[in-house]
């Protein structure tokens, strides 16, 4: 069984978000081990430089290099990531399935985004839309398509 994580900045503290990401680990239990994992967002001023944005990236950066595990295969949610619809992430799932490595990690930024140099160092660079949601949203939308990606691979009637 694939076992599938999410390194996520930022604790959801909305309890409508914290429910809509409990049901979907519920739904997907059955197709994958599951685990989330939130890590603490640094702190910047009301104003914060380039520079300053810079430095907190990296520290963020950091800490979610530490909780990668060895052989993952990290995919990085950003705007400047290819956008994908959800029968070729059903096959990028097919495929990562069939590999080696079955540890996928999906790493979700906080609000000023994910490192450059954790992007680069993805497999895959993944952009849920050209529009702005919060990272908040965007945890609840990659759940909500990894589970059509296993149901869609498994030929259920949920994808329309």
């Amino acid at each position: 069984m694939m076992h599938v994580r999410l390194l996520c900045v930022g604790k959801l503290k909305e309890r409508f978000y914290q429910e809509a990401c409990a049901e979907y680990a519920k739904r997907l239990s059955a197709h994958c081990r599951l685990e989330v994992t939130e890590l603490p967002e640094e702190r910047l001023p009301a104003d914060p430089s380039p520079a300053q944005i810079a430095q907190a990236l990296a520290r963020e950066a950091g800490a979610i290099r530490a909780r990668l595990p060895a052989g993952a295969l990290p995919v990085a949610l950003c705007v400047e990531g290819r956008e994908r619809s959800s029968e070729e992430l059903a096959a990028l799932f097919r495929g990562w399935e069939q590999s080696a490595a079955k540890k996928l990690v999906f790493l979700i930024g906080g609000s000023h985004g994910l490192d450059e140099g954790l992007k680069r160092e993805a497999v895959l660079r993944l952009s849920m839309s050209p529009m702005t949601f919060p990272h908040h949203l965007a945890r609840v939308m990659l759940l909500e398509q990894i589970y059509r990606a296993f149901k869609i691979n498994e030929g259920s009637g949920y994808h329309k």
